[in-house]
């Protein structure tokens, strides 16, 4: 019924697994890491996270908790963090709270969302350490 030749080669698709040439990693519910997390690639988190967190995309779940900091490309937020985020575009979803300071260079927040912290553009937040800096 299933007749395949034994040696023959995979079909051009099915060549190399998928997941190996992955460039998206899931963190589920039941995961809980403590710890900072460093990604080349993109990054789902349903889990908890106790620590940094730093990749180029970040999609975070409505259970998605973070305790740490945030430095992505972009980011789209539905769950809770607690520390300073730093994206080029970030998304924060009506489900998600914040609990930290934002700095962003595009910004998309939706009615509902929960922030406790300061929203500044990327740029005057890297200004203003630097007089600080020469303040000292």
């Amino acid at each position: 019924m299933f007749s395949k030749k034994p040696g023959s080669p995979l079909p051009r698709s099915l060549q190399g697994s998928t997941m190996a040439n992955s460039t998206f990693s899931v963190f589920g519910p039941d995961i809980r890491i403590k710890g900072n997390v460093a990604a080349s690639a993109d990054l789902h988190i349903d889990g908890h996270v106790e620590g940094d967190v730093s990749c180029t995309a970040l999609v975070q779940g409505e259970s998605g908790e973070i305790v740490g900091a945030v430095t992505a490309e972009t980011a789209r937020l539905s769950g809770t963090v607690r520390g300073t985020i730093n994206v080029r575009e970030l998304v924060v979803l009506k489900s998600a709270r914040i609990h930290g300071d934002v700095h962003y260079d595009a910004l998309t927040i939706e009615q509902g969302a929960q922030v406790d912290g300061r929203f500044a553009p990327r740029a005057v937040a890297e200004e203003s350490s630097v007089v600080s800096l020469a303040a000292s």
